[in-house]
């Protein structure tokens, strides 16, 4: 930040990151689609998760205080991070345990697949909480490109006051219109997008969804060219459907739409 506000005291601002990623494949027969989620869980497990997660702490600038990582069975993993802004460690390297609570880092991963369209998705939910002057939207074009994000829905909110040296309050500490600010054009130019902002609450939602299917890249131990024209439109229109679905968040096509 070029012009660094001068704070009375440390910066109370919280802001906290809700990222959540959905890719989708089509995996062909029962074993293709069993495989794919043993591909998915051993591809994205705790160890991979918690390596991704530290670089994104290393990116905007916090420390690692401490890491909780595990992976389930029969699917999944996570990882929890205890971070802190550098203001909040002293000079002598004990933690600040009272800020603990306040950043923090989560990680889930939720692989399934549909038995009867032959439709898997694997969802990633990543929490980003900081307290004090940095922020975690500086590591978003890191965290699409360490998935392969069909779907993107992100939810940003700066929580608190801090105060200037006047005394006066300071319910935000940096300028943002939209959650897309921060993120890179060439990667925007990829996904539709959609804003939901509420500006009087410093509350920022934005959804993306991928603008082009390459049918290959999302199937699951198949090649494009085993399969009829025909059946290629029909698997790239399901899964556009899917995708169009997860991204309105409703069942929009067929029968047991939620309309409510």
């Amino acid at each position: 930040m070029e012009n660094k506000l001068k704070l009375y005291g440390f910066n109370n601002l919280t802001k906290s990151l809700s990222f959540n990623i959905y890719d989708v494949c089509y995996a062909r027969t029962p074993k293709a689609q069993l495989d794919y989620i043993a591909y998915v869980d051993e591809v994205y497990n705790s160890q991979r998760i918690t390596d991704i997660m530290t670089h994104l702490t290393e990116m905007i600038g916090a420390q690692v205080l401490s890491v909780s990582r595990q992976d389930y069975d029969p699917q999944g993993a996570s990882a929890t991070f205890l971070i802190a802004d550098d203001t909040m460690i002293p000079a002598g390297g004990t933690e600040t345990i009272a800020h603990l609570d306040k950043s923090h880092v989560t990680v889930h991963t939720y692989p399934e697949y549909h038995p009867d369209t032959s439709i898997a998705t694997f969802r990633v939910d990543i929490d980003v909480a900081t307290c004090g002057k940095i922020t975690p939207l500086t590591a978003l074009d890191y965290l699409i490109g360490s998935f392969d994000s069909d779907i993107i829905t992100m939810d940003y909110r700066v929580r608190g006051f801090t105060r200037n040296l006047d005394g006066e309050k300071l319910f935000i500490d940096h300028n943002i219109t939209s959650i897309q600010n921060y993120i890179a054009e060439s990667t925007l130019e990829k996904y539709d997008a959609v804003d939901i902002n509420v500006y009087q609450a410093n509350m920022f939602h934005t959804k993306m969804l991928i603008k082009e299917i390459e049918l290959q890249n999302y199937l699951f131990n198949t090649d494009v060219h085993e399969i009829s024209p025909r059946s290629r439109l029909d698997i790239t229109n399901a899964l556009r459907r899917e995708m169009i679905e997860i991204f309105s968040g409703r069942n929009v096509f067929g029968n047991g739409s939620f309309t409510g």
